[in-house]
């Protein structure tokens, strides 16, 4: 069922849940169907294993464990079993820093590169089918509130 089916079915009774609460939920209810339309579509890696290797390639150097963390917003934990199953996979390798040898680095393997060159049409279409009819200011709207709302939570870690 889509989001919007459960608010008309009236099964749930949002009557009084200020729009700050409501849209947490959106985005947490969001995420969810997101990754298991990504995770299906994807099959040989998981949305989060994914969405590693896009901030990995993104990197203007080869990221470290805890570079990476902070980029994905999880902890270092999480974000060493996602890696150690892209390495299963022969995703990624870990190299060593050359300027400093306790330093690891992450880097994206050839078969991870051809992977994404394989997907990357399949990617452009969902992302297309995905943001259909949603004008370009709404979408940097909606960046810049979640971008507000992420600082805002960053202080109370503090």
């Amino acid at each position: 069922m889509i989001i919007e089916e459960v608010v008309q079915s009236g099964k749930i009774d949002f009557t009084g849940i200020p729009s700050s609460y409501y849209l947490l939920g959106l985005l947490s209810a969001f995420e969810n169907r997101f990754q298991a339309v990504a995770d299906n579509t994807m099959q040989e890696i998981s949305w989060k294993q994914f969405f590693a290797i896009i901030c990995i390639n993104m990197c203007k150097e080869a990221p470290t464990l805890k570079e990476l963390s902070d980029i994905l917003g999880s902890s270092h934990q999480n974000v060493k079993q996602i890696l150690l199953k892209l390495e299963k996979k022969d995703f990624i390798r870990f190299e060593s820093d050359a300027a400093d040898k306790r330093k690891q680095r992450i880097a994206l393997t050839e078969h991870c590169r051809d992977f994404c060159a394989n997907n990357d049409e399949m990617s452009k279409a969902i992302m297309a089918k995905m943001f259909c009819g949603i004008p370009e200011e709404d979408v940097l709207t909606t960046i810049k509130t979640i971008t507000n709302i992420e600082k805002n939570l960053r202080e109370l870690e503090q």
